[in-house]
């Protein structure tokens, strides 16, 4: 278990989410609750690494905020297209300017949908391959550990961590692939086949290296009752951010 923070992480609220419900009460983190908010995993997650504070946005992070954590979920049903309509939120906008401060935003599953949609990060997420629902462990290759992300990890490490979505078909333009694998901004990479995304990419990040989006869920393998731990550094490391 690391030592304490003094850091603080927020996680924007789009109404109902399933993976919403488990980040409070692991670690030595405190929560703090504003209406009806439960982020239980992503925030046991974060709570797992020691960040000190767990602050649910209701309306826009705080000037305070060290990270910003977009959980998955099927915001808003996924109506029009997945993310798009949380893209749109109010707090998503005060998400973009975090951003563009220099905030460290990570986006797991719906959240890597919803950056795409708020143009935080290039391309698209589509309908899997197969047009089926893929939730199961997959192995992840780290492509690179010079990112705040990724930096608890070994260049070319096998991860395991599990995936549960119907639209995590990564798609961009040949330039814009050639982009962020000539700049280093490709962190995870799948295995093998899973959903059919370009270059079997699980997880970008933005130009500055400061936003990350990936597909599959970290938070759900932090400690050895999840069935893994392959997740937790990824929290670790950014306490060192």
């Amino acid at each position: 278990m690391a030592e304490p923070s003094d850091e603080k992480a927020g996680l924007p609220v789009f109404g109902e989410q399933p993976c919403d419900r488990g980040l409070v009460g692991l670690g030595r983190s405190s929560a703090e609750r504003e209406g009806d908010v439960r982020q239980p995993q992503l925030k046991q997650a974060i709570a797992a690494a020691a960040l000190a504070v767990v602050v649910a946005l209701g309306h826009g992070p705080r000037d305070e905020l060290d990270l910003v954590a977009v959980p998955g979920g099927f915001s808003y049903g996924d109506y029009l297209r997945s993310g798009a309509m949380a893209a749109r939120s109010p707090v998503m906008r005060a998400v973009v300017e975090a951003a563009g401060r220099g905030v460290r935003v990570l986006g797991v599953c719906n959240g890597f949908q919803v950056l795409t949609e708020a143009g935080l990060l290039p391309g698209a997420l589509m309908r899997n391959a197969g047009i089926s629902f893929v939730c199961r462990d997959v192995a992840l290759r780290v492509e690179t550990s010079r990112s705040v992300f990724s930096s608890r990890y070994a260049d070319g490490e096998r991860i395991t961590v599990p995936v549960a979505h119907h639209d995590g078909n990564y798609a961009a333009d040949e330039e814009t692939l050639a982009r962020l694998e000539g700049e280093g901004r490709v962190v995870f990479r799948y295995a093998e086949p899973v959903n059919g995304s370009a270059r079997d990419i699980a997880g970008i990040l933005n130009e500055a290296g400061t936003v990350l989006g990936m597909m599959p869920h970290p938070e759900r393998v932090v400690e050895p009752a999840h069935g893994g731990t392959d997740g937790l550094r990824l929290f670790e490391g950014l306490l060192g951010g």
